[in-house]
Order: C-alpha cells, then sequence, then structure tokens
C-alpha cells in the first residue's frame, strides 16, 4: 500500500476515522460495540469495513483476516480504552475484570505489532488520585514492544475551535529506533465561537430548554459563564458559550447553550466547533447525535498528531 494505514478500536462515531483521513491514512478497519456509533459510521465512510463488536471478543487474527495484514505491517492501532479498575490508589489491578477493554487493547496491539499505536483519555488520570490509574497504564505498556510518548494536548492548539483537553500515549515500536515528539500548535490564536460559525445558515430546528428552573438560570448566565440547576433528583451544570472564545469542552450530555439566545448549541454549530464537516451525516435524535460528538476526539487534533507520526516514521511508514 502506498498510503499509512490505520485500524479503530472504540471509534466511536468516526472522530479520530476523520483525523486520519485528513492526514492521508487508509482505515481499513473501524469497530466500535454501541449501535448508533457504527451506524453513524457506516453513514460517512462507506470504503471502511466497520463492525460492531465487543473488542474482548475481537482477536488480532480476526482483524488480520479482515485487512489481509500481517504482523507487523500497520502503521497505526488506534483506541481509547476506558480504564476504570484501575486502583486510584497506584495499587497493582490490572486483573481487575473492568480492565478487560484495554487489556483487550493491549492483547491487539501485542498480537498485530503495528508500527505505531494512540491511545487517548481524559486528562484527569495524571492529577491527584487518578495519577494511581495513569501509573498503571504506563507500567502495563512499558512491557510492550514501544516507546511511549505522553502529553496533554489541547484541542484549540491544532485548529479546533473548542478548548478540550485530553491525555494521548503515542507509541512507536522500538526495533525503530525512534521517538515520538508531539507537533507544536498550528494555530496558537485560537478559533473562536463567531469565527466558527460567522457563514453557518442553520437549518435545523432550535432547541429550548423547558425546565423553569433552567430557564431562571440562564436568565442570569452571561456570556462565557453558566451555573447549576436541579432537575429529576440531580444537579447539573450548564454554560454559554462566548463568541470570543473557543467553545467550552462538548460533553455527552447537553448544558452548553447560546451565548446570546436562551437555547442549546444546534449539532449544526457543535459540528462546526469540534471540526466535523457540515456534510458529516449524525444517526438518531438530538440528544444521540450530542453524545456522539460529546464522546469523539477531535478530528483535527487527530490529523495533527497522525501527520506527525508519518513524519516520525518517515520512509518507514
Amino acid at each position: 500500500m502506498n498510503k499509512p494505514t490505520v485500524v479503530s478500536t472504540f471509534a466511536g462515531c468516526g472522530g479520530s476515522s476523520l483525523g486520519y483521513r485528513f492526514a492521508g491514512f487508509t482505515e481499513l478497519l473501524a469497530t466500535d460495540w454501541d449501535k448508533n456509533s457504527v451506524e453513524t459510521l457506516k453513514n460517512n465512510f462507506p470504503d471502511t469495513h466497520i463492525i460492531q463488536e465487543d473488542i474482548t471478543k475481537l482477536t488480532p487474527e480476526k482483524i488480520m483476516e479482515i485487512t489481509g495484514l500481517k504482523p507487523g505491517e500497520l502503521t497505526v492501532l488506534d483506541g481509547s480504552p476506558p480504564c476504570q479498575g484501575f486502583s486510584i490508589a497506584g495499587a497493582r489491578q490490572i486483573k481487575d475484570p473492568r480492565n478487560a477493554l484495554f487489556n483487550a487493547y493491549i492483547k491487539l496491539l501485542n498480537g498485530l505489532k503495528p508500527k505505531a499505536f494512540v491511545m487517548e483519555n481524559v486528562p484527569g488520570m495524571v492529577m491527584g488520585k487518578m495519577k494511581g490509574v495513569f501509573n498503571t497504564i504506563v507500567e502495563e505498556l512499558k512491557k510492550t514492544d514501544y516507546e511511549v510518548s505522553i502529553q496533554i494536548c489541547n484541542s484549540a492548539d491544532y485548529g479546533v475551535p473548542q478548548s478540550r483537553r485530553r491525555l494521548f500515549f503515542v507509541g512507536i515500536r522500538k526495533d525503530f529506533g525512534k521517538k515520538f515528539v508531539f507537533p507544536t500548535p498550528t494555530t496558537p490564536n485560537h478559533i473562536t465561537c463567531y469565527q466558527a460559525v460567522r457563514d453557518l445558515v442553520i437549518t435545523e430546528k432550535l432547541s429550548y430548554p423547558g425546565n423553569a428552573i433552567t430557564k431562571k438560570v440562564l436568565s442570569v448566565a452571561r456570556e462565557g459563564q453558566g451555573g447549576s440547576t436541579f432537575n429529576r433528583g440531580s444537579y447539573f451544570s450548564l454554560k454559554r458559550a462566548s463568541r470570543f472564545k473557543p467553545c467550552p469542552t462538548i460533553t455527552k450530555t447537553a448544558g452548553l447553550y447560546h451565548w446570546s439566545e436562551d437555547r442549546y448549541l444546534t449539532i449544526q454549530e457543535l459540528k462546526r466547533f469540534s471540526t466535523f464537516p457540515d456534510d458529516f451525516k449524525f444517526h438518531g435524535i438530538h440528544r444521540q447525535q450530542w453524545a456522539r460528538i460529546g464522546n469523539a476526539v477531535m478530528p483535527k487534533m487527530m490529523e495533527a498528531i497522525a501527520k506527525q507520526i508519518v513524519v516520525t516514521l518517515g520512509k518507514q511508514c
């Protein structure tokens, strides 16, 4: 193949897949366990082999059968396994059943032997009590055949009009004798919400909160500020975006509002703030589409990581 290749596990709606596509990769396989995510992938990546699969049942042999690859030929194995089962006190509990997803990813990594891998997770993992989780992951990755680089990156530094900090683990197979160096920011002057949507013609139906307490909080919340509201037995936070700054981190649950109107941001706006193309087709109702974006890796940020992998590997890519 004359293009670098990628297999995406925990692919979600395809944020990372888009990033690799922007960087010139050929995605050979994308997999996720969530039906809505898989339908979204199928809507947007017709040339990629897509399967709905429990990663704990996915083997390196099955991936190689689907892709036609041999061990060591794949350029990048991508995936962001959750790691809830690691002790926050730092004790080594790699056999905790809740770590099955992380263990399955490592099994695929050891079996496929890609030239590089990329893992992404929440930045809070390196702080406070959660640092035990981080240390355990690092210990397990050291047992693999990869030289691992770790850094917290903000998507706003890489052309995304959203401030979204994420922890990246990038490994280069040791036999290449190279170490991955994270890319320098491409947009030190961040793109603001207004700049991202100033030419956007909104065609979808606008959505307004129906809860009276939420409406009251919004009536006093200024642009770029927020507050907390009580609904259905629990508290949740809401915030107005600011037209003069990148969008705040979009989470999987709706709690982000327009800067001057008392309404939720539209999916069209969220796509712009996340660098999904305008014609990207999300599957399902508004709530499901919002959740997919909230869980996604930002495409332009992944593009920067993927391009840097190509630079690192050079002719060996």
